[in-house]
């Protein structure tokens, strides 16, 4: 009888994962804000955003493939750096998963708020239902989880392929021009703005251990995810500047609601909610699976309280794990709405612990395949973008700060804890 995590991922199911995890409500909202700030420019940002993904996405695909173990980004930073940056990246998913999920299931519920009155408080409990949901399908186990998030992917990509296909016939090239209205340095700001899209691709490296064919569908499921997550970015932007429809109100759902309303009619406002809502299932559903794996491998190690390793008998999931992530993500949301945290505030807390990851995650990758230019130089690349965009964080970089601090403490008490242990058993 196996005691291990199940090896049940396939190549469909990796690309759901990979899909799920980079694809956010973003693709509703940013081709508009991008087209209000650059003009037509901005399908510059996304063409050019959608091949500079590709190094994160190989750099962390080829790691896994080399060892497929449960726990991605924080097994090669610990195999790279050693225990202490190991217990140090296992904190930041931890950080970035509790503060994380309750800042994108708020941007659901605010959507809800779109066609649906909602109240704060409503809205609160809009977002507690789409983590719990995610939570229930994950503790039944990875079988479950991978076959919820492809029906949920595969709904989301038909829906936004015939709103962008049923506007196809209104585009216009005279929409394109002036193609920089507000100038080149416009489309680097647009840049920055859209960059957040592209997280994402490190989640599916956490689920490393449980793929039936590691070192054959990583790089497969890679390359097939990073083209059709660019070819639905490119696309949604493009029907938005030849329509023209960012010129509706301030951008934001607008645009897409315009372009959806040419396949439902008037019922787009609502239909714009429930696939918000789907969306950030999907992303709350994948962050759970993986971020999961990682606090499973990480307490087998000792970087976190070992209690959090065991596997549920019958479903072979990290159930304490799960369960632990899940309870702490409630008290964050709890917090975030007690102290009115708003959501800017809210998605950059953990935006300053993914970048950080990323950092040492391709500061890894660059150690870890030194023998491989073609591999070297992109995760190379890889750590040169994370660098450029970690001090955009700004000041609440420094509640990730506070967990490494917070991590290298614990890293020390357990290592002296566990010496005195080997010590107190020799004598014994």
């Amino acid at each position: 009888m196996s005691t291990g995590l199940r090896k049940v991922i396939t190549l469909r199911y990796a690309i759901a994962f990979y899909v799920s995890s980079v694809l956010g409500p973003s693709i509703l909202v940013m081709p508009g804000l991008a087209a209000k700030i650059a003009g037509p420019g901005s399908i510059i940002a996304w063409i050019g955003l959608s091949l500079a993904s590709f190094p994160f996405a190989y750099t962390f695909a080829s790691l896994s493939a080399r060892h497929p173990e449960s726990g991605g980004v924080y097994s090669f930073a610990k195999e790279a750096f050693g225990y202490r940056v190991g217990v140090v990246i296992s904190w930041l998913f931890a950080f970035w998963f509790i503060t994380g999920a309750p800042a994108v299931t708020l941007i659901a519920a605010s959507y809800l708020g779109y066609a649906f009155p909602l109240n704060r408080a409503e809205t609160f409990l809009a977002a507690f239902a789409i983590i719990s949901t995610a939570f229930l399908v994950n503790f039944r186990g990875i079988v479950v989880s991978s076959k919820v998030q492809l029906a949920v992917i595969v709904a989301i990509v038909v829906l936004l392929v015939a709103a962008t296909l049923s506007s196809v016939s209104e585009v216009r090239i005279s929409n394109f021009s002036p193609f920089l209205p507000n100038g080149i340095i416009a489309v680097g700001t647009a840049a920055s703005l859209i960059f957040w899209s592209y997280l994402g691709y490190e989640n599916v490296s956490n689920v490393a251990e449980e793929f039936e064919n590691p070192k054959r569908d990583f790089v497969r499921s890679i390359f097939l995810s990073v083209l059709l997550i660019g070819i639905l970015f490119v696309s949604v932007s493009f029907v938005t500047i030849g329509t023209g429809v960012y010129a509706v109100g301030a951008g934001g759902v607008a645009p897409f609601a315009a372009m959806l309303s040419n396949v439902i009619g008037s019922y787009a406002a609502v239909v714009i909610a429930i696939i918000t809502a789907f969306i950030i299932f999907g992303v709350a559903n994948a962050y759970m699976t993986g971020m999961s794996r990682v606090i499973y491998a990480a307490s087998k190690d000792g970087a976190l309280p070992s209690f959090l390793d065991k596997l549920d008998p019958k479903t072979r999931a990290p159930s304490r794990a799960l369960i632990a992530l899940f309870s702490s993500s409630m008290l964050a949301l709890v917090v975030f709405y007690f102290l009115n945290v708003d959501l800017e505030t809210a998605l950059l807390i953990p935006s300053g612990a993914a970048i950080i990851i990323y950092v040492i995650g391709s500061s890894a990758g660059i150690k870890l395949m030194r023998g491989n230019r073609t591999k070297s130089i992109l995760a190379g690349i890889s750590l040169a973008i994370s660098l450029i965009i970690l001090p955009f964080v700004g000041v609440l970089l420094g509640a990730s700060f506070v967990t490494i601090v917070l991590a290298l403490i614990y890293a020390v008490y357990f290592k002296k804890r566990s010496s005195v242990e080997k010590v107190q058993a020799r004598k014994a």
